[in-house]
Parts: structure tokens; C-alpha cells; sequence
């Protein structure tokens, strides 16, 4: 299992567990002999969420962990196939099953490797900008999805209950409307000390699915 993967996961189950008083260890670990397992990918999302099937209170989790799963497929895994395999009529196969699966966080994740591998300190402009490139033409889509993100930058230089009252008038049907405090916290403050995120987890709405994003984010970054 990718050591980054195996480290966000325990910072998201920990936190969550923290706010919502649920004991996480037994759930951890059988997420961890999934993560480890030598099955296909398909068995993996399918012993992944046999898990959170047998442990309901963990419900909200479920799609972030399936893309740390799919980060974990692309950090460890595929090494172990063959050189294209990403481009092989089995692996779109692969994602046709499973296009409805994971949300946004991948992207952002998927980005934080990047700046590590290039060795920059992540910011909200150069993901939007270099990395979704949300300016192009032909990638509109992405423009889209992130147009609350995209109209609301000037928030990572305000105060976090500022942050927090916009996410709460972020109509329904907003594609970020549940990622969108934990990301922009993300951007706003990479490395907070514990005062710190304690506001943060103060002016969520929803502070058990909130706070283990931002700790997920805050670990997966940490080098």
C-alpha cells in the first residue's frame, strides 16, 4: 500500500472518529489488508465496499476512500503491470464500470502528487489554471464543476467563518457543495496547528465529514 495513501486514510478515519465519538481501528485495519490485497481492481472497489457495507457509520467516507483506492491503484499497482496498461481496453473498461464512483478530491490529490513530484508548494490558481486548466476551451466541463471554487478564490485570504458562510450558500445542486470548505481550507491554510484546525472543525456545518477531508488533504500533502 502507497505509504501516503496508508497515512491520509489514517488521518481521515481518526479524525471522523474523533468528532463522531466511533472506534475506527478494526475498520482501518480490514481497509488496510483490502488496499494491501494482490486482487484486480475491481475486486478491491468490491472487498472496499463490502467494508463500509458491514460498518454503515462510516457511510460518508465511502467515495473518498474510493479515491484513495484508485490513488493507491495508480502509486502502486500499476508498477506492477505492463507498461501501457492505462491505455489497454481493460482498464477503460475498468473506468466505464465505475464513471458514477469517487468525487472531485481525486483531482486535487492527483495534483498534490504533481507538486511534489515537480517540488512546488501547491496553490489554488496553479490547480485551477495549470493543472484543470479551467481557461481552455476544451475543458469546459471542468470549469463547470468548479465554478464556485473558481468565482470565490479571493476566500483563501479570508477568515474561516467568511469561508464557511459562503459554502452554505452554495446552492444544492452545486457540484462542489460538499467538498468545497474542506478544499478552499485546504488552499487557505496547508499546514494549521491544532488552534487552527480546531476553528476550522468550529464553523462546519457538517464537522465529521469536513474535518476528515481537510486532515486527509493535510496528510496526503505532508512530505
Amino acid at each position: 500500500m502507497d505509504a501516503s495513501v496508508k497515512k491520509a486514510m489514517l488521518a481521515a478515519l481518526r479524525q471522523y472518529a474523533a468528532i463522531s465519538k466511533k472506534d475506527s481501528g478494526e475498520f482501518y485495519d480490514s481497509l488496510v489488508k483490502v488496499f494491501d490485497d494482490s486482487d484486480d481492481y475491481l475486486k478491491k472497489v468490491a472487498a472496499m465496499d463490502s467494508k463500509f457495507d458491514d460498518n454503515p457509520e462510516f457511510e460518508s467516507l465511502r467515495e473518498l476512500f474510493f479515491d484513495l483506492l484508485l490513488i493507491n491503484f495508480f502509486n502502486e499497482d500499476v508498477r506492477k503491470l505492463e507498461e501501457d496498461y492505462l491505455d489497454s481496453p481493460e482498464w477503460e473498461a475498468i473506468e466505464e464500470k465505475t464513471l458514477d464512483r469517487g468525487t472531485e478530491l481525486l483531482n486535487l490529490m492527483l495534483y498534490l502528487k504533481e507538486c511534489e513530484d515537480e517540488d512546488i508548494e501547491p496553490e489554488l490558481e496553479d490547480f485551477l489554471k495549470e493543472f484543470l486548466l479551467v481557461d481552455e476551451d476544451e475543458f469546459q466541463d471542468e470549469h463547470r464543476i468548479y465554478e464556485d471554487i473558481i468565482a470565490n478564490q479571493i476566500l483563501i485570504d479570508s477568515d474561516l467563518k467568511e469561508v464557511a458562510r459562503v459554502a452554505n450558500t452554495l446552492p444544492e445542486d452545486s457540484e462542489l457543495r460538499e467538498l468545497f470548505y474542506p478544499m478552499m481550507g485546504f488552499f487557505r491554510d496547508q499546514h494549521p496547528d491544532n488552534e487552527d484546525f480546531d476553528e476550522f472543525v468550529k464553523y462546519s456545518k457538517n464537522a465529521e465529514f469536513d474535518s476528515a477531508v481537510y486532515a486527509l488533504l493535510i496528510s496526503y500533502n505532508q512530505r
